[in-house]
């Protein structure tokens, strides 16, 4: 009898993922085994894998894959989902723990006992052309003009880990971020591709978000999406320093230390645990 691999599904948000246990599982992730099962209708379907817990740095971390197959440094709803998952599975004991990825550490803390809603530390953020990348001079990319489709917009880009750029309007709609996020995702621009905000400010707490994330196209809920648009708002003296973000999925609260630090809090869902056919790995 041939052994099964398991894979688990959470969503945050509607921004669905499967974690492949590293320590359950003896396969290989490959970007287009990691897309095969990602597509909805031919694999499982998800936002994305996240594959650990695997050593990083020495200490327990996640690698995470966007749909198409690429690696992200970062996700925000994907680290409260492997946080989850390590609560779940009991790797961790306590409600303060540590995450390694690709963008370095990230502190989550469990604020429930059903380990259902998470605040994380995202860390802070960087306006700084040369590290979200953005070509041209090194300057900090605000409200700069850029132009799109042939369309002019004022956009902020920043990085949280990765690279956002974000674009204040009155028409926040999943039509048009689906029209304008390929033009930015793959603007000459941004070397390492770009995701997407198109925001509205309701007041100085609340603000509308519709997203399109590089390497997985348009999505319901984003952590470092709300993280950037909170940030790209405060710094442009829109937002007060508490900001809920709310998307089509549901809303993730943002506080912003006064040293910049950023906050996120959210909540996550257990979906699934799924037998897969070994076929999608050999």
């Amino acid at each position: 009898m041939r052994d099964s691999i398991v894979m688990t599904k959470y969503q945050g948000l509607g921004n669905d993922y499967l974690v492949l246990d590293a320590n359950k599982n003896r396969v290989q992730l490959a970007g287009k085994k990691v897309a095969l099962l990602c597509q909805r209708g031919f694999g499982l379907g998800a936002d994305g894998i996240l594959y650990g817990p695997v050593e990083i740095n020495g200490k327990m971390g996640v690698h995470i894959f966007n749909s198409d197959g690429s690696e992200s440094a970062i996700s925000g709803n994907g680290v409260r989902i492997f946080a989850k998952y390590l609560m779940d599975q009991e790797y961790v004991k306590g409600p303060k723990f540590d995450i390694e990825t690709l963008a370095g550490t990230i502190h989550v803390e469990c604020l429930n006992a059903r380990a259902t809603e998470f605040r994380v530390n995202m860390g802070k953020a960087s306006f700084l052309s040369r590290e979200i990348p953005v070509t041209g001079e090194v300057r900090e990319v605000i409200n700069e003009t850029f132009t799109f489709n042939g369309e002019e917009y004022k956009a902020t880009c920043l990085t949280v880990g990765n690279p956002h750029c974000i674009i204040f309007t009155d028409n926040v709609s999943k039509e048009m971020v689906t029209k304008l996020g390929p033009y930015v995702e793959n603007a000459d621009e941004f070397p390492e591709r770009m995701n997407l905000q198109i925001c509205r400010q309701i007041d100085k707490g609340n603000l509308d978000i519709e997203i399109w994330e590089r390497g997985s196209g348009y999505t319901r809920a984003s952590g470092t999406g709300s993280c950037a648009a909170a940030m790209a708002a405060y710094r442009l003296g829109m937002m007060e320093n508490r900001i809920n973000v709310n998307q089509p999925g549901g809303m993730i609260q943002i506080d912003i230390h006064e040293d910049g630090t950023i906050y996120m809090t959210g909540t996550v869902g257990y979906i699934a645990d799924v037998s897969v056919a070994e076929s999608f790995f050999s």
